[in-house]
């Protein structure tokens, strides 16, 4: 399988293929998630590395596991690591099932970008491995905050994106575990349309009480491609600004 590289800026590299990829979703998670630098973090279902690196890259948390069960996508996260800088070396990979998997320290932090589509929900995808990305063939929700769950310290936090059609699910699956769900966030192409996904945080072991996000916007009121927020995520300010140093 044929490997490229994508630049995320500031010397961070991601590994690419056409079976592991990454989408805006990857952004705003990381975004959404946020870290302190002395909080050690993992991020599951991690893929080629993304949501690992841009936290490595804008946060530069203590460490960073990165869980991902795919032997392809495994590699591709492996390379993505060692293209990096020296600061994104405090990514370990681990190749293993998240439903068997603990850490072996308390986190305070975990992230997922996790399958949207519930097992024999909508059309199959075409490849096993887009099944797996995709479908909750290898692990459901209630999966990734039983694996939470079994790794954060307490009052640590779960940091998920999904589909809106699965708040119920997630909340639900959240809650079993003693993850109370704390923030959520929509988000929208625009301001005319329904959102596409949802960005959750649950506190293990939290309070009953949920604070709802104003929504966040792609695009810019005047039909630019990106609004102010999507610009500060993407960083394009700081991509215009390296280019004219570099020049």
């Amino acid at each position: 399988m044929t490997h490229t590289y994508e630049n995320l800026g500031f010397g961070y590299k991601v590994c690419i293929s056409s079976e592991h990829r990454f989408g805006t979703d990857a952004f705003l998670l990381a975004d959404f998630a946020g870290a302190r630098h002395k909080d050690k973090v993992a991020d599951l279902c991690a893929g080629n590395g993304i949501v690992a690196l841009l936290l490595s890259r804008d946060y530069q948390p203590s460490g960073i596991y990165a869980v991902e069960i795919q032997d392809e996508a495994y590699t591709q996260l492996e390379k993505s690591v060692e293209a990096s800088p020296e600061e994104a070396k405090k990514i370990i990979p681990i190749r293993a099932d998240l439903k068997e998997w603990t850490a072996s320290e308390k986190l305070d932090l975990i992230t997922c970008n996790p399958p949207y589509k519930a097992d024999g929900a909508g059309i199959r995808s075409d490849t096993e491995a887009a099944i797996i990305a995709r479908h909750e063939t290898a692990c459901t929700i209630y999966d990734v905050c039983e694996c939470a769950a079994r790794s954060l310290k307490f009052g640590g936090r779960l940091c998920i994106c999904n589909r809106p059609e699965r708040l119920a699910d997630v909340i639900e699956a959240m809650r079993k575990y003693k993850i109370e769900p704390k923030r959520l966030r929509t988000v929208h192409k625009d301001k005319n349309s329904e959102p596409w996904l949802i960005l959750a945080e649950g506190r293990l072991g939290g309070s009953a009480f949920m604070r709802i996000e104003k929504p966040l916007f792609i695009k810019g009121e005047n039909g630019e491609s990106y609004s102010e927020e999507m610009k500060r995520i993407y960083r394009l300010y700081e991509f215009q600004r390296q280019d004219l140093e570099e020049k």
